[in-house]
């Protein structure tokens, strides 16, 4: 019977260092790493000046199986590297296939990649787009907070596009709209409120004239109008 001072583990201390493997594989797993590295960042400069910059989804897919691809040939000693470097370059076969794929065809680019959609048309929030999409009216607030716009009548469209950017375009001449800001904030100066018109809370769509606190919104089926804030 072991006492309680001694490992319990295999190999005591070594094996809890080293596991099953000797020693001397941690100057072989250096060696692994820089060469994978290398390897790896060939094949990333091979794939285009997109991978280092917005992902698009298949772009996204690559990324993560790279990750996966390169851990094995580092670490695991019965594994060969040039599996790995095999499986480096079919990657990059196929990221290149998808690539002149969709330039060559816009419909399989549109099922490898997406499409933009509009998220605010004319100062009014399109509220089943944004579910489809899983994006709330905070993330989308949070972006024209970033635009300098104080409210969504300055809004002409904003476009979410395919690789998961937004787009804002400013509406000609502004109408009155919701606030982006919390609570009513006030940053910069007083925003100037329009008491006589009533806007939905959830889109942002006026409620007509003359505005009743029993009324849903029209374009969203919404119960909670606030005034809006005028340009």
């Amino acid at each position: 019977m072991q006492s309680s001072g001694q490992s319990t583990g295999p190999g005591g201390l070594t094996g809890f260092l080293f596991g099953d493997t000797p020693p001397e594989f941690l100057i072989e797993v250096v060696v692994r790493t820089a060469i994978t590295y290398i390897l790896l960042l060939a094949v990333l400069r091979l794939m285009g000046k997109r991978m280092g910059g917005q992902l698009t989804i298949s772009e996204l897919a690559v990324m993560l199986t790279l990750g996966a691809i390169v851990s094995l040939p580092m670490q695991v000693p019965d594994k060969g590297i040039l599996q790995g470097l095999l499986v480096l370059l079919c990657m990059l076969a196929l990221q290149r296939w998808f690539t002149l794929a969709g330039i060559r065809s816009p419909k399989i680019e549109e099922i490898t990649q997406g499409t933009e959609k509009v998220l605010i048309k004319n100062g009014i929030i399109d509220v089943s787009t944004m579910q489809s999409e899983y994006i709330t009216q905070q993330q989308v607030f949070a972006v024209l907070r970033q635009k300098n716009i104080k409210q969504l009548g300055e809004v002409s469209r904003l476009y979410i596009e395919a690789c998961g950017l937004f787009s804002v375009y400013h509406a000609v001449e502004p109408s009155p709209g919701l606030s982006v800001f919390p609570d009513r904030e006030k940053p910069d100066g007083q925003l100037h409120v329009d008491k006589n018109l009533m806007v939905c809370k959830a889109c942002g769509a006026p409620s007509g004239e003359p505005h009743t606190y029993t009324q849903t919104c029209r374009n969203c089926n919404n119960s909670t109008f606030e005034p809006a804030v005028k340009p």
